[in-house]
């Protein structure tokens, strides 16, 4: 694995792989790597000739009063990862590289930013999709790798390469959840012991919504209700929203059909962190999916009952 911090050569290397009929896929990343990351390198290892992992914590996508100087680092650790993921090139540029005269161009997708996430955080989702961007910019025609914990996030991205007719094909990875079934994120480093056994509050409340979509329900104030009883019972807990929404392109619903998701944030002491589940709904039948868990839900009651990737 090479370690890269210039532009140039990023993109040198990048373009040298594809004249010699190589495919290349990308995992944008902000470091402190955990194992939900390392299932990324592994998806673009298994699919793609020349793998890049990219390391920035991107200014932009924090507002005034959130963690950008207290987000979890540690570039020794993660080289040492990324490394042995068989990731070829480690791209960790610093800021001044990625925006060397300011960010005075920025990239915004309208409707889709703006609810869920994007309500608590107005401005997180253009600091994203412009980074992306950048980095789309810079590598080329690839596979990109995102884990679907960030489900808003991927569908912003997915939207914007489509309506920039960017050669960059998307890739949603599962959530990789610890055995509790918390979801794996850099900012569970900010919880303590008691807080990390408040916060699986969040799998729960979505692994409930599933068993609940199973059981019949398909009013979707009904099933955001199930959520909030579940998130109401941890007082360490405040809940920010629950929503479900059509999952192509996030529009509010009131009944569940076809692809579907149901999505919450919450926060637990100085972590904010989010969560969701997807759900494949014809009828009667239900598939859900709730990531790479160790959690399965003891009860099936519908007629296709729940499937869950392992």
């Amino acid at each position: 694995m090479i370690v890269v911090e210039e532009i140039d050569v990023l993109r040198r290397v990048a373009d040298d792989a594809r004249r010699g009929d190589a495919t290349v896929g990308l995992v944008p990343t902000m470091g402190c790597f955990h194992a939900g990351h390392e299932s990324l390198m592994r998806a673009a290892r298994r699919e793609c000739d020349l793998v890049i992992t990219t390391i920035f914590v991107n200014p932009l996508q924090f507002g005034a009063d959130e963690d950008l100087d207290a987000y979890p680092r540690d570039l020794e650790k993660d080289t040492a990862r990324a490394a042995a993921e068989g990731v070829d090139v480690l791209f960790a540029p610093d800021r001044e590289a990625m925006y060397p005269n300011g960010a005075r161009t920025t990239v915004s997708v309208s409707g889709l930013a703006q609810g869920l996430c994007g309500v608590a955080r107005p401005t997180h989702f253009d600091g994203v999709t412009t980074v992306v961007a950048k980095l789309f910019g810079i590598v080329g025609p690839c596979r990109a790798y995102f884990g679907s914990k960030d489900f808003q996030q991927v569908q912003v991205v997915r939207r914007m390469a489509r309506d920039l007719n960017l050669p960059v094909e998307i890739v949603a990875c599962p959530i990789v959840r610890e055995r509790s079934g918390l979801a794996l994120s850099s900012r569970n480093a900010y919880l303590t012991e008691e807080q990390r056994g408040a916060a699986t509050v969040l799998s729960k409340a979505v692994f409930w919504a599933s068993e609940v979509v199973a059981g019949g329900e398909r009013d979707a104030e009904a099933v955001a209700e199930a959520v909030r009883q579940v998130m109401g019972a941890e007082p360490g807990v405040a809940l920010e929203y629950v929503e479900v929404r059509r999952a192509a392109d996030l529009a509010p619903i009131t009944q569940l059909e076809g692809d579907v998701v149901v999505a919450l944030a919450a926060q637990v002491g100085n972590a904010r962190l989010i969560d969701n589940c997807s759900l494949a709904i014809s009828g009667d039948d239900v598939r859900v999916d709730l990531g790479v868990v160790a959690y399965r839900p003891t009860r099936a009651t519908s007629q296709g009952g729940i499937q869950c990737s392992a």
